[in-house]
């Protein structure tokens, strides 16, 4: 049986190429965790430690400043993260995040994208992996940052 790790990766190799596919494949992660899905990100870019993923500014996500909410951009760090680590994972693993750090640089407006990057664990690797995410606005200026530690151990 496939796990997680591998369904996801397949299923992006088949969205990834148009505008249309990586909106339904956004919706589809959405809709498993629905939380997260929440926000309505975009997954952008998908590959073996690294993920990049949008979010727009509308007001379902924004707070009483007139700036994205905090919630919303932890949320956005903890998908670019866990995304990152699920692209590197190697059959027979899985993850959950244990901790979630998150630095506020400045207020957060207009359309964001977030980079997560992680190490490419080895296969057999149990433990904490961290994640780092980046966000950035349309000029490129940094509006948070955060870490996303998740624990990989062997899938049951």
């Amino acid at each position: 049986m496939k796990g997680p790790e591998s369904v996801v990766m397949e299923r992006w190799e088949r969205a990834r190429g148009t505008r249309l596919g990586r909106w339904l494949f956004s919706r589809a992660v959405g809709r498993f965790a629905p939380y997260t899905g929440s926000i309505g990100a975009r997954i952008e870019d998908l590959e073996a430690g690294r993920s990049t993923v949008t979010l727009r500014d509308r007001k379902a996500v924004r707070n009483h400043l007139r700036s994205i909410h905090a919630a919303a951009l932890m949320n956005l760090i903890e998908l670019t993260g866990s995304l990152a680590v699920i692209a590197a994972m190697h059959a027979g693993t899985r993850m959950i995040p244990v901790r979630i750090e998150t630095d506020f640089i400045k207020k957060a407006r207009g359309l964001l994208t977030a980079e997560g990057r992680c190490a490419i664990p080895e296969s057999g690797f149990e433990g904490e992996l961290l994640s780092n995410v980046v966000i950035r606005d349309l000029s490129g200026e940094e509006v948070t940052r955060g870490k996303v530690t998740v624990l990989i151990g062997p899938r049951n």
